[in-house]
This record gives structure tokens, sequence and C-alpha cells, in this order.
């Protein structure tokens, strides 16, 4: 066996801002570990900044998102504070290689997959090669980059319209486009390059075979540095819109448990297949027959993270650090012995509360928030980092403002305490999707657990607020609005929960 080594660390960065910083402080600050905050211009008077020990400013010439994709001066920071390591959180530089690479070069450690992983598995295509390596299901298409029209045309045709362009590095949806024809693929094919170079700066892109009305399941592993790698159970985030996840679940019950254990078994072959240190998550679509096909690998923490830790009592950033100062999995401080010592109890929700209209093609708001009163309760958690009365939302980032999750026995019972939560949250001043989140959990299709990634598209009442008539002058009366007649199509100028 591999000799352990152990570093332990006494400062880290965290590069990243929002909730996902929040969060890893809060993990790290029960470690022992002092913190290190990053923030950029637009971000000096918000939440984050001011939950860690030590915040520096980011290059103030830099916008508000390349500030945060600034390496060097990244970089320079940690050093000039004796930083011990850096977490990348996710999105911004946590699927970078080159990222990687100037933190081993300035001899910080990163707190994620190695390089060479990051290289093979933060690329869809090559992600896709090594998943065929192990005899791993994918996707009927291609497994390389696409970069002429005749040849995408070729291979659209061979697999059968719909097909399904990617951007080879994207994520969160974005480089993203269904084709349904051969008309439509020169349009299509070229604002799917170009988004992809514009929001990747990479334009390179592959295609596949559309599944109509998958589920969109994704298996949590832990891998250390020594080849162990285990799985933390499933997810089910098949609720989105636009390729973006609204409500994400765990376990995902939705599939059979012999389709679940397979998709299991072979995360962990791919995992282990290409060596993978630190947290990683699987996504897997399933369609209508139960085939399962391997459609990328997340070499970093996911938003939805918090669903796997309530459901299996594992902190996974903490294992996220305590893996990368060279703990092994089945040491007293990270304590899984075995795959058997993971056990899932109950059932877990995690909502994203956005400042977006649902009603205007979720089109996210700006403006400051005028009231924030958030829910409590047992088996309630709250992730949040830029809700809060006073804050100001600004154009620049991700809509997200606060994640509320669930825990309970059953399914049944975590859906109630869900609602429960969501009623209870009170936001003025800013859009939300609050009513819509309401109008999902309470669906027969959520409570029949049949969502599909098509749910939203195809549930046009999701949009509706029903009101019963002395609700509805309750509510005109608390706001002193008057009462927009929904039957023209018009939606309610006001909030239709009563605080």
């Amino acid at each position: 066996m591999q000799e352990v080594k152990i570093k332990k660390f006494k400062k880290v960065l965290v590069a990243n801002r929002g909730e996902i910083a929040i969060r890893v402080y809060r993990a790290l600050n029960e470690l022992g570990i002092q913190t290190v905050g990053i923030f950029s211009k637009e971000d000096k008077y918000s939440l984050f900044r001011t939950k860690t020990d030590e915040a520096y400013m980011l290059n103030p010439e830099k916008g508000p998102i390349d500030a945060y994709l600034d390496i060097r001066n990244i970089i320079n920071i940690a050093k000039a504070k004796g930083v011990d390591a850096i977490h990348p959180g996710y999105g911004f530089l946590s699927e970078n290689p080159a990222f990687v690479e100037a933190c081993n070069q300035a001899g910080i450690a990163f707190i994620g997959p190695d390089v060479d992983v990051m290289y093979s598995m933060g690329d869809k295509i090559s992600s896709k090669q090594m998943a065929i390596e192990c005899n791993v299901p994918i996707i009927p298409g291609v497994d390389h980059a696409i970069r002429s029209l005749d040849e995408v045309m070729e291979v659209a045709e061979r697999v059968g319209y719909p097909v399904m362009l990617k951007a080879s590095n994207g994520g969160g949806g974005r480089g993203m486009r269904i084709v349904n024809s051969a008309e439509e693929m020169p349009k299509e094919f070229d604002e799917a390059r170009n988004e992809a170079k514009k929001a990747f700066g990479d334009d390179k892109i592959f295609v596949e075979k559309y599944l109509r009305d998958p589920k969109h399941i994704e298996v949590q592993v832990l891998g250390d540095k020594y080849g162990n790698v285990v799985h933390l159970f499933d997810r089910d985030c098949s609720v989105q819109r636009r390729h973006q996840k609204v409500v994400e679940f765990a376990p995902a019950f939705t599939v059979s448990d012999a389709v679940r254990e397979k998709i299991f078994a072979d995360a962990v072959r791919l995992s282990k297949h290409v060596g993978y240190k630190n947290a990683g998550t699987l996504e897997f679509l399933v369609d209508a027959d139960e085939n399962y096909y391997f459609i990328e690998m997340n070499p970093r923490i996911q938003v939805e993270h918090t669903v796997t830790e309530e459901v299996t009592g594992i902190d996974i950033v903490q294992a996220q650090v305590l893996i990368e100062e060279g703990y092994p999995l089945d040491s007293p401080e990270i304590g899984i012995k075995s795959q058997d010592d993971i056990h899932a109890n109950g059932y877990s929700i995690q909502l994203r509360v956005t400042t977006e209209d649902p009603a205007n093609n979720f089109l996210p708001d700006t403006g400051k928030i005028s009231v924030y009163r958030s829910p409590a309760g047992n088996g309630i958690r709250l992730d949040g980092g830029t809700a809060h009365t006073g804050a100001e939302i600004t154009p620049f980032y991700d809509s997200l403002l606060v994640k509320i999750i669930a825990h309970d026995r059953t399914f049944e019972g975590v859906t109630r305490k869900a609602v429960r939560a969501i009623k209870e949250t009170r936001i003025r001043g800013v859009k939300t999707n609050i009513p819509f989140l309401i109008n999902v959990l309470q669906s027969d299709v959520w409570n029949a657990g049949k969502c599909t990634t098509t749910f939203i598209e195809k549930t046009p009442e999701l949009f509706h607020i029903v009101l019963g008539k002395d609700r509805a002058t309750k509510i005109a009366e608390f706001i002193g609005n008057k009462i927009v007649n929904e039957s023209k199509g018009h939606k309610p100028e006001f909030d239709p929960i009563v605080p």
C-alpha cells in the first residue's frame, strides 16, 4: 500500500464567491483552518466577504466575471498571504487545468483532482473516450470534436434527428442546442460554437442523439490519494429548465434499484480507471426503458451536493480538504472504512431560490431586497450567500439567492416539509421563483416521482398562480395592490403568499 503522508493546512483561499464560498469557509473553520476570501469590486459589500477570516479585493480593473478568472492575480494573493491550499468551489476556475498547474507551480495544493484527470474528465469529449475504455455506455454520437458543418450533418443523419450539440468544455446548459432537422443545423451549429467560445474560451463541440424525456441521474463519488473510491449514492436532477437544474433530490428512487446498482458500479469503475481523487460527480441519462448512458463528469463540488450530505451524513467539503491533506478514506478523520459503511437515510430535496421571473421566461431580476425572512425548523437547512435585507442584486452573477434543503424519513414527508419551508420564505424587492417552486412540489407528476428533463416545458400549469377569492382579497388588502384578473392571462402584481 502507498505510504500515507499527511500535510495539515493552516490557511486556505477560496477562489469563489456567494453561497459556495460561505459553504467552504464554514467547512474549513470547523476543521480549524483559517480562511482567505477574494472579491471583485462589484462584490465589495456582498455578504460572503464578511464570512471569512481575511478578504482581499481582486484586480479592480477587471470586469465582474474576469476578476474571478484572473489566475495570476489569485495566485499572487495566495502566495502573499501564506496560503497552503486553494479550494475552487464550483464554476469560475473550478474545472480549469491551467489553474491547477498554476497552483502546482506555486507550491500551493489544489483541493480537487490532479491536473491530468482534470484534462481527461473536465472535457466532455475526452471523458466519453474514458467511458468507452471502461465499457460504460454513452449516447450514440461522436467521441471527438466536430468543427465542420459537413461532418455534423453526416453524424446527425447517421444517428437520426433530433440531436444535441454540446460544448466540449460546457456546463450549466450553455453551449447546448437541440436540432430537430437538417434545415435547422447550419444556424444552430454556428450559434453553439459561438456560445461555447464566448462562455468557455473554446469552440469545440460534439454531437449526440437527443433522448426524449429522460431522467437525469448523477452519482457522487469520493476518491483518496491511494486508489480508493466510493460512491455516496445518487441524485435525481431531472427538474430542469433550459438544461439548468431547478430542484434536486436524493436518493434517486425514481429509477429501479437494479439499474441504480449498475450505474453505481460504472461510476466507481470509471473513477478508478482515471485515477480520480477528491469529490466528483458522474452524470447519466436514463430513458423510458431504463437504458442508461454516461454523459459527463464534473470534477468538482456540485451545487446540489447538499442533498447527498443530508441523506448520508457525510460532509463532502470537509472530505475534499482531508483527502487533499493526505488522509485515506478509511482514516478516523474521514471515517469511511468501505462502501458498506455508507448508508442513505431518508430523503432530501434542494430548492434553488433565484431572482428569476418564471412568467417572463425566467428572466433574472435585479434591485434591492427590501424584506428577507428565511424559513427554519426541524430538517431544514439553508445554504445562501446573497439573500439578506438590503442586499443589492446585480446583473453580473448567477441569479441564485439561497438553497433551501429539506430532509425527512419519506419522500412524501420531505416534500411536505419543503413546501412548508418555501411558503415561510419572504423575499420582497425583487421577483423570485418561489411561487413556481411551490407549484412544482404540489404537482401530480412530482409526487408520483415521474419528472423527466422535459417536465417543466410540458407542464404549463406550473406557471399558473391559483388563488381562492378570500385569500386573493386578503393579499390585495395587505399589499395594497389591485388584483389582476388572471383569467385574462395576466400575472398578479403581488406575491401570492401572505406574510
